[in-house]
């Protein structure tokens, strides 16, 4: 038998190509690859915790703000990079002078931002940044996500005279700012750890002199109406609870005084009947 010639061979399929292509035929073009981008931020509680107590610090610096010493530092777990507030003041004196006058017994301390957030998931409130309980160097400190997309605090926004779009909801959200201050008898709340995000959450941050110790409300009137499913939260809380969530943070004394506070504040709003109750406009997942 007589062979083709390779070259023969060979231009036949060059030229079967050539007439396939001439009667419509296309190669199929390859998938693109998309470009990689960052790593979306968690949202789950769980999530973020595990990222504060796993990830490792790879970068210091003064957080700026505050006079208690404390840093932001950048966390990495090798996929996600983000930032975080790390206080590590643990401070307690007999008694403790400032332009508001005396105090005694006084305490400011990093534990109370981790008893503040885990109070604030009590109540189903999501004003306080998710904060957890992690060594640093040589000492025990509250690592708490460091919060994105901040255009303000509310001292800027007074300044600027703006208003959220949401008047009615930005009400809200600060009416339960003012009850959970009371509830947590925090001294130190300021126009400066109340930020704002781009698309006007309010959150409450550094909460390292609150938990007094007092029964009473520090300042009554700015209880004034709270979100319904809050207060039903509110109303449930127990001692038995509150010493499984906050024993590691805080004092059987400074729980007791939560409970008194709150049935104060229970008092106050049910005085208000169905105007101190409303339903939040802020729905989270």
């Amino acid at each position: 038998m007589r062979r083709r010639p390779v070259f023969a061979a060979l231009a036949s399929f060059v030229c079967a190509g050539w007439m396939a292509v001439g009667l419509g035929a296309t190669p199929t073009p390859q998938a693109a690859v998309p470009a990689a981008g960052p790593p979306a931020l968690p949202t789950a509680d769980g999530d973020i915790e595990r990222f504060l107590l796993k990830a490792n610090v790879v970068r210091t610096r003064s957080a700026g703000k505050g006079i208690t010493g404390s840093l932001r530092a950048t966390l990495t777990d090798g996929v996600l990079t983000h930032d975080v507030h790390i206080q590590t003041i643990d401070e307690a004196k007999r008694e403790f002078r400032s332009d508001q006058g005396i105090e005694f017994n006084f305490r400011d301390s990093w534990s109370f931002n981790v008893a503040a957030y885990k109070l604030d998931r009590l109540l189903g409130l999501r004003l306080v940044p998710v904060s957890v309980e992690r060594r640093f160097r040589t000492n025990v400190a509250a690592f708490t996500w460091w919060v994105d997309d901040v255009q303000m605090d509310e001292g800027d926004r007074l300044k600027k005279k703006l208003q959220s779009p949401d008047p009615q909801g930005w009400n809200e959200e600060m009416q339960l700012v003012r009850l959970f201050d009371q509830l947590i008898y925090n001294i130190d709340r300021n126009l400066g750890n109340l930020i704002i995000t781009k698309d006007w959450t309010i959150w409450a941050i550094d909460h390292t002199r609150a938990f007094r110790t007092a029964p009473t409300l520090k300042s009554p009137a700015n209880v004034a109406r709270c979100d319904r499913q809050v207060f039903d939260r509110l109303k449930g809380l127990d001692r038995d609870t509150l010493r499984r969530e906050l024993s590691g943070y805080l004092q059987t004394w400074e729980i007791d005084a939560i409970l008194k506070r709150r049935d104060a504040i229970v008092a106050l709003i049910d005085q208000k009947g169905s105007v101190g109750l409303f339903d939040r406009r802020r729905k989270w997942q």
